[in-house]
């Protein structure tokens, strides 16, 4: 997948476009991304996404913001794994925040990203004070050359799926409601580091394995197996969390 930073730089090729923040790649992304694909496929033409960085809500209230269940990484990997071939990361700043409906549509869909064809969300929204929806997009794309469709939410055990839903359910516990949400378990990488050497101390070993995703959408102390040891998965425990008794700071995986 390529990957092109801001929204005003002109993309290779004319695309098929899905905007959103996609944070854990849920199912309902996932069927989003599904539309997006075969309508690219139909169409001849790049299946492509816009998403932000940070995330509106951190931007707009830093204090109060959701913890991401993926980092940018994470998201792209994951993105392309279902079929997107070019992903536009726009930064989200106070000149973005500011761009009328109007404005997004002329500067963004139409001049930079060269869009033939959108897929939104059911719940939708753009521009300044989100002035923007499906209605005016249609009213647009007949101006300026782009088809419009929407996609209705998924839904799950009677919920509709949300990347809301998914924190909910990890904040809780319920990794099994979690993994419905999602259609796998949740994951998060990291990378092993040398610690404290307090568990060698202890008579048991650990990895330590730095977490970029602060703050955790979850914590606390899980029953795991660890593979990748031998042959097969063994027994262990992972504590996620800061480690506030040994002065702890950063996120970190203990297993």
């Amino acid at each position: 997948m390529r990957v092109f930073r801001g929204h005003t730089r002109s993309v290779p090729a004319p695309v098929v476009l899905a905007i959103g923040n996609f944070d854990g790649v849920h199912l309902g992304h996932a069927a989003l991304l599904d539309q997006l694909v075969r309508a690219a496929q139909r169409l001849q033409l790049t299946p492509a996404i816009l998403t932000f960085e940070p995330h509106p809500r951190e931007f707009f209230a830093p204090a109060s913001a959701p913890a991401r269940l993926t980092t940018l990484r994470e998201k792209l990997e994951l993105l392309a794994d279902l079929g997107v071939e070019q992903a536009m990361v726009c930064p989200f700043n106070a000149a973005f925040a500011a761009l009328s409906a109007d404005a997004f549509i002329e500067q963004v869909l139409c001049h930079g990203l060269r869009v033939r064809h959108l897929i939104i969300g059911d719940d939708f929204r753009f521009g300044c004070r989100r002035q923007g929806d499906f209605s005016l997009l249609q009213v647009a794309g007949r101006r300026c050359g782009f088809g419009v469709e929407a996609m209705q939410s998924v839904v799950v055990d009677g919920e509709r799926v949300s990347s809301s839903g998914v924190r909910r359910a990890l904040a809780t516990g319920d990794m099994a409601h979690a993994a419905k949400l999602l259609g796998r378990p949740y994951m998060m990488d990291g990378q092993v580091s040398h610690g404290d050497k307090i568990g060698r101390q202890l008579g048991f070993a650990t990895a330590n394995i730095r977490i970029k995703h602060n703050p955790l959408p979850m914590t606390g102390v899980f029953a795991v197996e660890v593979a990748g040891l031998g042959d097969q998965a063994l027994p262990g425990v992972a504590n996620l969390g800061v480690r506030p008794t040994v002065g702890g700071t950063r996120p970190l995986l203990e297993v």
